[in-house]
């Protein structure tokens, strides 16, 4: 007889395979964060969840279930025995009834993308004469810091910097640096730049110019009580 759930924790290449070797009659769930509902047809109810976590490999211990949040989707009865099972393992289940795209883009960007950043961050250290074995554990507790006043604050009021205070003169500098040693990250640093200062209520530093932008109200406008670094 067929298990009355299936949950496929496979590559998302290997599911439409995997799940046409699963007999009907019960629950079939995925764990991909990007593949829709749809590779697990013709399975009725047919759902997936997701934990919303990194997991490296085997050369790192796996991340503990417990607290983790778990997405959900699927047919509403797929849906409910995945938001069960979910928290019968301790996480904590929510619903992503929109595009599968947009959710596992955001993943990416604050998961993959991060370790990105902290990449490129050793590497302008590295430029500056840091010992590249020392470069990214140096910039860790700075990168911890901006994440949990984040969490407490929101991202919009947890952003210090140049950016938030307006200061154009250091982030030439900045690019001027960069444009001598590392061009290759400036259009990074400036999309950034932008993104952080749209964050802020700024006009985008680096952006095309608005005609309708008052350059005069740049320094101050959309500050409010932005945390403030030295």
């Amino acid at each position: 007889p067929p298990s009355p759930v299936t949950w496929l924790l496979v590559p998302d290449r290997a599911l439409p395979e995997v799940a046409a070797t699963v007999p009907p009659g019960g629950v079939l769930l995925h764990a991909s964060g990007a593949a829709d509902v749809d590779v697990l047809r013709p399975h009725r109810p047919a759902g997936s969840l997701h934990p919303l976590m990194t997991f490296p490999g085997p050369e790192l211990a796996r991340p503990p279930l417990e607290g983790l949040p778990a997405a959900i989707a699927g047919d509403r009865e797929a849906a409910d025995v995945a938001t069960t099972l979910a928290r019968f393992l301790g996480m904590h289940p929510f619903e992503v009834p929109g595009d599968r795209r947009l959710y596992h883009a955001a993943a990416v960007v604050a998961g993959n993308f991060s370790t990105v950043l902290l990449a490129a961050g050793a590497l302008l250290l590295e430029r500056a004469g840091v010992s590249p074995d020392e470069a990214p554990g140096l910039l860790l507790p700075l990168v911890r810091a901006s994440l949990d006043n984040a969490a407490s604050l929101g991202p919009a009021r947890a952003l210090t910097g140049p950016v938030a205070r307006g200061d154009r003169a250091v982030m030439d500098g900045h690019r001027a640096a960069m444009t001598d040693e590392i061009p290759g990250l400036l259009p990074v640093y400036d999309a950034l730049a932008d993104a952080a200062a749209a964050l802020a209520g700024h006009h985008p530093p680096f952006a095309s110019p608005d005609p309708n932008h008052d350059a005069s109200r740049e320094d101050t406008a959309g500050t409010g009580d932005l945390p403030r670094q030295g």
